[in-house]
């Protein structure tokens, strides 16, 4: 059982705009682990789901779907100076609620940069226009001019959020391995020129799941161990990933964004139809789905080294998903069916009956080849630890929960991103609720046994080349 330990003690309210999957598995740690009675907690959603949670809680909830239109009618006596709102909603644009948030004078996270509806989706949209990089800048430009402002964390869940925090300490723990003296890293360009020292050149977000439910998945049905709608919406967006300095074959349907930072690119087709070689220490060698993320582009831009404006060194970045097994035979039937949503939705909860999510970062390139570093977290130690969560929930509602103390403890900050981070206070936090904390080497390249079979596929000087991760 993991510690019961107050963390912090929270005078003011906590407002919960959508209460899905993750929604209901935090709550039951925000209650263990922030001194607040449940009497100061609301949550505001668009369904039912959860009511009876709630209840035995004695969370008040209210059932009403948020819209441009209504969100300062429905929220107007739910939060004020002081408070914190937490964002686990879909289809809720997150730059309204920071600005409302900042109106009220409260604190304010979310787990991803959500548009209102149709931003992800609407083919009247450019494509460059749905990305994540796009939402990112908009989020961003909320820093313009701003005065001293509440904290607002963005993308602080596992991925993207908890995963810029093993990046930092599977950097320490490559250096020290290594024998390179790393100091103390602490600024953006100390990290950044850690990085370059070791020789990163590629970090994948590498993550599989291996889940399995007492249900088979039925036709016409959408199953997944996390939010379906959540999922689907990134799932169906670009691909992104932040592109490095090393890289030397642009990919042919490959985009560079005309404003903005640009350290990162997108391609011409989704997520869920793009697939990338990656490795994990239980799952070996593994087709993942390179699936967009906030953590992509961060990370990318926060490990970026500039010479006179010129970009000297960066890394490729981006998520490597093989999700479960039911959720893959999901992903098939949608991308057949043309992107066309299935009728019927399902969250793998108590049905499930083994498997673990192994979520980690995949560091390349550097003196000892590649080295992963990450949560590996079994379904029954997650029960264990904590109500109403499985392995992959457990591991996202941890890293919201660590998200919302560090805020708490630092409560003038403005937008920050995880990146920005102390990462050892969030680590900490979450640690009891990771399962194996694993650090590994491997001499796994996307190029292992393909050469042989492929020759011409690969890019024989440089493993780490995209074209060689990419699966074509």
């Amino acid at each position: 059982m993991a510690n019961d330990t107050i963390y912090i003690d929270f005078p003011g309210r906590i407002l919960f705009v959508g209460f899905g999957s993750i929604g209901q598995g935090v709550l039951p740690l925000i209650l263990r682990h922030i001194g607040i009675p449940a009497s100061r907690i609301t949550i505001v959603t668009a369904d039912d789901l959860g009511r009876e949670e709630a209840e035995r809680y004695g969370v008040k909830l209210i059932k009403q779907a948020l819209t441009r239109e209504n969100l300062r009618r429905t929220l107007d006596t739910l939060l004020g100076r002081g408070d914190f709102l937490l964002n686990l909603s879909v289809d809720v644009a997150s730059t309204a609620l920071i600005r409302y948030s900042w109106e009220k004078g409260a604190m304010y996270l979310d787990t991803c940069i959500e548009p209102w509806p149709g931003g992800y989706t609407d083919s009247a949209l450019p494509a460059a226009k749905r990305t994540n990089y796009a939402l990112r800048e908009e989020a961003l430009a909320l820093r313009s001019g701003a005065t001293r402002q509440p904290t607002a964390v963005l993308t602080h869940g596992a991925n993207p959020g908890l995963v810029s925090h093993l990046v930092k300490q599977a950097l320490m723990n490559i250096a020290a391995d290594t024998h390179v003296d790393a100091g103390k890293p602490a600024a953006k360009n100390e990290w950044a020129a850690l990085a370059q020292r070791l020789g990163i050149k590629v970090i994948h977000v590498a993550e599989r799941d291996t889940q399995v439910s007492a249900i088979p998945k039925e036709p016409d049905e959408f199953v997944n161990t996390w939010s379906v709608d959540g999922f689907v919406s990134e799932g169906c967006q670009p691909a992104e990933l932040g592109w490095g300095s090393h890289e030397r074959n642009f990919p042919r349907d490959g985009k560079r964004h005309e404003t903005g930072n640009g350290a990162a690119i997108y391609l011409g087709q989704p997520g869920v139809a793009t697939r990338v070689r990656t490795w994990t220490p239980k799952g070996g060698p593994l087709h993942g789905f390179l699936i967009t993320h906030g953590e992509a582009i961060s990370i990318a831009d926060y490990l970026t080294v500039k010479e006179g404006g010129q970009v000297i060194y960066r890394p490729t970045v981006h998520y490597a998903y093989h999700p479960s097994d039911n959720a893959v035979l999901s992903i098939h039937e949608f991308a057949g069916r043309n992107y066309i949503f299935q009728s019927r939705k399902r969250i793998m909860m108590d049905d499930i009956t083994s498997g673990s999510d192994e979520l980690g970062v995949l560091l390349c390139g550097h003196k000892k080849n590649a080295y992963w570093f990450g949560s590996r977290l079994s379904v029954e130690e997650a029960r264990s630890l904590a109500p109403y969560n499985n392995a992959t929930s457990l591991q996202v509602t941890a890293a919201v929960l660590s998200g919302l103390i560090w805020a708490m403890e630092n409560p003038n900050n403005g937008i920050t991103e995880p990146d920005e981070m102390d990462f050892r206070r969030p680590l900490d936090i979450c640690r009891p609720y990771l399962g194996e904390l694993v650090g590994e080497y491997t001499d796994w390249t996307p190029m292992s046994d393909r050469e042989r079979l492929f020759p011409e596929d690969v890019d024989k000087s440089d493993p780490w080349q995209f074209k060689n991760v990419r699966v074509s």
